[in-house]
């Protein structure tokens, strides 16, 4: 589920016009941070960009109790010392490979991969199994006609927004 703090995925058009009303100028950083912005909205669509996927882009099931483990103060970190828990520390670190917030599967089959938005069900994307890839949409910029998609810590920090 998005936090109240989560950045909307936009046009980039929306973007540049959003960013120039509250900075009022353009430096260098301004101009590095659109062509992050321009760049990743050109990345191909890929199905671990909202579920976490292992190596393979197989989808990874949610391991037992897992939202408590992680909840945990010492889980909320990368560790290293996850003995007995690989299953858990594995399924967190695809987890952060994700770039865009609070998708669940909503089918799983033999040829296809059905994910829907948990926030709203409208949102709802299709990935073959073959290459992980949706046919109806190309890039992360397509994604753009739904009003409501949310991107993650790590693609805020792939374009260089600090949160």
């Amino acid at each position: 589920m998005p936090t109240e703090a989560s950045h909307k995925l936009i046009p980039m058009t929306d973007f540049v016009i959003e960013y120039y009303s509250n900075e009022g100028y353009a430096d260098l950083q301004t101009l590095r941070l659109m062509k992050n912005y321009a760049n990743f909205l050109r990345r191909p669509l890929t199905l671990g960009m909202f579920v976490p996927v292992d190596l393979k882009g197989n989808v990874l099931k949610e391991p037992k109790n897992y939202t408590s483990w992680k909840s945990l103060d010492h889980n909320a970190v990368k560790r290293t010392d996850t003995m007995g828990f690989e299953e858990y520390a594995g399924y967190q670190a695809a987890e952060r490979n994700c770039l865009f917030e609070g998708f669940t599967i909503a089918y799983n089959g033999y040829s296809v991969v059905r994910i829907v938005a948990s926030y709203d069900e409208t949102v709802e994307l299709s990935f073959n199994k073959i290459d992980m890839m949706s046919s109806a949409f190309q890039d992360i910029e397509s994604l753009t006609v739904f009003n409501d998609i949310y991107l993650t810590v790590n693609a805020l920090e792939s374009i260089g927004i600090k949160k």
